[in-house]
């Protein structure tokens, strides 16, 4: 589906080869989420008598279902945006990363982050111990893998935070990485 687009100039003359380099991304757009109702592109330079050596300004609307999406491209202290070009792939470029933002919301795509692996201390040795995670495992752990604390101030039930090495240890899987936490950051 094409696009509509609205293209405007300001304090500018019109020009065929910018115009076809916007069409040329707005074309794109469609790339990034697929239900692009319309498009306004406004590119101009602000009017500021006897400077010869303007930046250009270009501000994008996109039309989604339920609301428009904006991006405003202002220079501010980017000599780059003196290049029309320049300026417009900035502004497109933001507008993709909205657009692949916004379809991920309504997919209900969402970052989860996966809570680091807990257990509580089931038994302790002079020099090493073993761990009852919350998945059911009996995990090995040397006194040198306490960070965060001291191996001495743990206790049988002391709630920790730990990093499986990959592979195991000649006494089952085994933390690289134990670390106390807080009862209240315990998640069983």
């Amino acid at each position: 589906m094409d696009v509509p687009l609205e293209l405007s100039f300001h304090n500018m003359k019109p020009s065929e080869f910018v115009e076809a380099r916007i069409r040329e991304r707005v074309d794109r757009l469609e790339r990034h989420y697929k239900h692009v109702n319309s498009c306004r592109v406004a590119v101009e330079v602000p009017h500021r008598p006897h400077v010869h050596d303007n930046v250009f300004h270009v501000r994008i609307e996109v039309g989604v279902p339920g609301t428009q999406l904006v991006v405003s491209r202002d220079p501010g202290d980017i000599n780059a945006h003196r290049d029309v070009y320049v300026a417009i792939r900035d502004a497109f470029d933001a507008m993709e990363r909205q657009l692949e933002e916004f379809g991920r919301k309504q997919r209900g795509d969402v970052k989860h982050h996966d809570l680091p692996l807990q257990g509580k201390v089931l038994r302790l040795f002079a020099d090493h111990g073993f761990i009852a995670t919350t998945d059911g495992r009996e995990i090995y752990f040397h006194r040198n893998s306490v960070v965060e604390g001291r191996f001495e101030d743990l206790a049988t039930d002391t709630p920790v935070e730990l990093v499986l090495v990959h592979g195991e240890s000649p006494m089952g899987p085994q933390a690289t990485t134990v670390k106390p936490i807080r009862p209240m950051q315990y998640v069983p």
